[in-house]
């Protein structure tokens, strides 16, 4: 492979071979990784190895099969070895700014395909019959890289033996809420020593008072999406303390106190009441055609979840609310422990950050394939997600170098033609592989 950038995409899925273990493994991996970056509208197993292998595309198909589904090598393993070789030049260009927690859904017919469940699905924007993964993503100013990924089980899932055997999952998974596997991701993600930033995340975290205080405890600030019926304390108030006791019976009242007169209120009942000199217009940052920019107040408030059992208040948090000009009601509302003195812009800017990822998962959905993989079963399903990201990790690491633009399709790949007569199975008799 002559010139520096397909030699430096030589050694890096070696590096990732290398960590996948047995020797046997090392030509498969390294072909999926090359199948996933040529050029090529699907990228499930079949049409990739018709890509790779015109000559012999059966033998390149149960190479590429095997490794994907059935090789028992550590996802973890793989993707650190990929972080290893991403991180530090995503860093030259720029410290880490944010965490960013997200979920993305893959629509899928049937229900035998692992973690197949009618459920909300971002791709679609509505309920449907989907898989759901939970990711968590380190970002810079200007890249950003998922560095762990994992499929969502849904409960009805967990509790089924036959489906879980036939799709091979884990007896050690067991149900976890989303936020309880961000919370996982993230610890793991201390743990290994990635720089830490601020955690971002839409109001399917935020709105977690679980997720929050962990976050808190681990001394991680956050700027997380909430729902417009969540209720604070207005700026100033805070519940009532405990009564005294009277007499000397009885144990102490701990707890703290709400009444008819003294209550905490909605979020967008709270924005609803604030005066027009609360909101400032903000420019978050410079988009493709004109500046990104919308109206921004943020005030210091207690959240009141739950502080009835509790003997002490939330402490003082941010509410940043969003109402872009020409809506009739706020659109959005965030709960932030940045610290009290950061500026509004700063505040605004973090809360929008979180978008930065949108270019990954189209990427690797569009380009890479991520959602492509046509097997039913567990080890399968991660072990393409893990490829695709790694993949895409060395795109990453090369606009972090000197490219921005790199693009799929000039890497210096040989892109062999498939056979003129293949066709992917299940496919039309006229319609060939992309």
């Amino acid at each position: 492979m002559p010139g520096p950038q397909p030699q430096r995409f030589a050694a890096y899925i070696e590096g990732l071979a290398e960590a996948a273990g047995h020797a046997d493994r090392h030509n498969p991996l390294k072909n999926y990784c090359t199948g996933l970056l040529l050029p090529g509208e699907r990228k499930s197993v079949e049409p990739m190895a018709a890509r790779l292998a015109p000559e012999n595309v059966r033998r390149m198909h149960q190479a590429l099969h095997h490794v994907v589904a059935d090789a028992a090598w550590n996802d973890e393993a793989v993707l650190d070895r990929c972080l290893d070789f991403v991180m530090p030049a995503m860093l030259r260009r720029g410290p880490v700014v944010a965490w960013v927690v997200d979920d993305t859904g893959f629509p899928k017919k049937g229900r035998e395909s692992v973690g197949v469940a009618r459920q909300y699905c971002g791709e679609v924007g509505k309920k449907d019959n989907c898989r759901v993964a939970v990711s968590l993503s380190m970002t810079t100013e200007k890249a950003s890289m998922p560095v762990s990924f994992r499929l969502y089980l849904p409960e009805p899932w967990v509790h089924d033996r036959q489906r879980r055997k036939k799709t091979g999952v884990p007896d050690s998974i067991q149900f976890q809420t989303k936020p309880d596997m961000a919370l996982d991701q993230i610890r793991r993600a201390r743990e290994r020593g990635i720089p830490e930033g601020v955690v971002l995340a839409d109001a399917g975290y935020g709105m977690d008072s679980n997720f929050r205080s962990q976050l808190t405890k681990w001394g991680m600030a956050y700027v997380l999406g909430i729902q417009k019926n969540t209720t604070v304390w207005k700026p100033g108030e805070q519940p009532k303390p405990a009564p005294a006791r009277k007499g000397n019976t009885g144990r102490p009242r701990k707890l703290l106190q709400r009444d008819e007169q003294h209550q905490p209120i909605a979020v967008k009942e709270l924005a609803l009441s604030l005066p027009a000199t609360a909101w400032s217009k903000v420019i978050w940052r410079q988009g493709v055609k004109q500046k990104l920019q919308s109206r921004f107040a943020a005030l210091r408030v207690r959240p009141a979840h739950r502080d009835y059992w509790r003997s002490a208040p939330h402490p003082e948090e941010w509410l940043l609310i969003e109402w872009p000009t020409g809506e009739s009601e706020p659109t959005k509302y965030w709960l932030s422990t940045m610290s009290a003195d950061i500026a509004l812009a700063e505040l605004a800017h973090l809360a929008k950050h979180r978008w930065i990822i949108e270019r990954d998962y189209q990427e690797l959905k569009q380009e890479l394939g991520l959602g492509h993989y046509e097997g039913l079963g567990w080890r399968g399903f991660h072990h393409h997600a893990t490829l695709c990201i790694a993949a895409y990790g060395f795109l990453v690491a090369e606009r972090s170098r000197f490219s921005p633009s790199a693009r799929f399709g000039h890497l210096g790949l040989p892109t062999p033609s498939p056979p003129p007569d293949f066709r992917p199975s299940g496919s039309p008799r006229s319609v060939r592989a992309a």
